[in-house]
């Protein structure tokens, strides 16, 4: 099997105006050494899928289902209902996560030093100059200059950029196996994305970890993943490779996304054409269509078998049309 398989995953939060269906049947696999992205609009579903793997969303509040099973050295664990103290002592050490807020997820009253120690130490049973010596070396991996007097100083005495690089020396201080990067270039200029993303290229092939990057910035994906999930209304709706998803996106959602963002390798007499935006506005997750969440905003349903009302009133299912590319779309051979 895979380093990490997920089936069927549910997760659903019960409120007072109905039942929210953040997550509606994921699948997906990922190997080690591997990067997957997994992309879509605010709300669709991207980051309550790894919060879920990750153990980190209240019992109380949500109710989840389906199945995750990783490797974890000759043993297959499953993630979903793992209890507490279990996934404690996976959490951090075989699977880390770094958020997407590093100025609200790095406590402001503790020293950076302190913070990695402790995430250290919670996995280590060694003395706390043994751990010292671990955080000053990850400053110095991820490029914080002079980390052995840095590992002193409060978040609030770092940079945006510099913040980032602390979420993921502490996110990598145990050596995990997979690393969920959560909008790791969020709100950061574009020279500071370069840095990271390259940063995390390299870490990657020195501790041959595979990553999950979540992000709605398709531009990011194209030099960072090897294969891409595209995510709408919880479901997902496009997977393929990299390449592949950019050359033929086969669902007309991904084509919308990639429609908006600039392209350099246009044909000549297009680069002057505005860019497109998909019209409306994502469906609410409590009160979800019986056909394909995305038809109201699609341009290409008068193309279906049938018309629109076959979308409107048949979820399509997650279709190989070629190998390795997946889309879930009516069109005949999803021809865009």
């Amino acid at each position: 099997m895979s380093f990490l398989e997920v089936n069927d995953l549910h997760v659903e939060f019960p409120t007072s105006d109905g039942l929210v269906k953040a997550v509606d049947g994921v699948t997906f696999a990922i190997e080690r050494g591997e990067t997957l992205a997994i992309v879509g609009e605010s709300g669709s579903g991207k980051t309550v899928t790894n919060l879920a793997l990750m153990g980190l969303l209240s019992k109380r509040a949500a109710r989840i289902s389906g199945s995750a099973v990783i490797k974890r050295g000759d043993e297959d664990v499953e993630l979903i209902d793992l209890a507490d103290e279990e996934m404690r002592q996976i959490r951090g050490k075989n699977v880390a996560m770094i958020f997407q807020d590093p100025m609200s997820s790095l406590h402001p009253y503790y020293s950076i030093g302190d913070q990695i120690i402790e995430a250290h130490q919670v996995h280590n049973d060694v003395d706390e100059r043994v751990s010292k010596a671990r955080a000053i070396e990850l400053l110095d991996m991820v490029g914080i200059p002079d980390a052995s007097e840095r590992i002193k100083a409060f978040p609030h005495q770092f940079s945006g950029g510099m913040r980032q690089r602390v979420m993921i020396a502490m996110a990598l201080v145990n050596s995990p196996e997979l690393l969920i990067a959560d909008e790791p270039t969020t709100a950061l200029d574009v020279t500071v994305q370069a840095q990271i993303l390259k940063l995390l290229r390299e870490l990657q092939e020195e501790l041959k970890m595979a990553i999950i990057l979540i992000t709605h910035d398709l531009g990011v994906v194209a030099g960072a993943a090897d294969r891409v999930n595209v995510m709408y209304a919880g479901k997902i709706v496009e997977s393929a490779p990299v390449r592949d998803l950019y050359a033929n996106p086969l669902m007309p959602y991904t084509h919308g996304l990639l429609a908006s963002i600039p392209r350099m390798d246009r044909r000549a007499g297009e680069s002057g054409k505005r860019l497109s935006a998909i019209a409306g506005q994502p469906p609410s997750l409590i009160a979800l269509p019986a056909g394909c969440a995305f038809v109201p905003r699609c341009t290409f349903s008068n193309r279906v078998s049938g018309g629109a009302s076959r979308c409107e009133s048949s979820m399509p299912a997650l279709t190989e049309h070629v190998p390795g590319h997946f889309a879930r779309c009516h069109l005949e051979g999803a021809s865009l």
